[in-house]
């Protein structure tokens, strides 16, 4: 899914990968990939010039969540 919007963007794997300063294998795997952490979602996003927006939704209202140095800071 990220690797197709990157796509649709003009970018190719050989330049999301310079952008991101990994090989270019690792952008291949990136769209077989099922799970990720949060910040390597991020720097993908970022690399493509989007920004990742988490948002919690409940049955009273949505959350967004913008940092998770902020939410590790407070469970510490």
């Amino acid at each position: 899914m990220i690797l197709s919007r990157a796509i649709d963007r003009g970018l190719s794997q050989k330049m999301l990968a310079e952008a991101l300063r990994v090989q270019q294998p690792s952008i291949a795997k990136l769209g077989r990939r099922t799970d990720m952490y949060v910040s390597t979602l991020c720097s993908h996003i970022e690399a493509m010039g989007g920004q990742l927006e988490i948002i919690a939704r409940f049955p009273d209202g949505a959350v967004k969540i913008g940092n998770f140095a902020d939410l590790e800071k407070d469970a510490a």
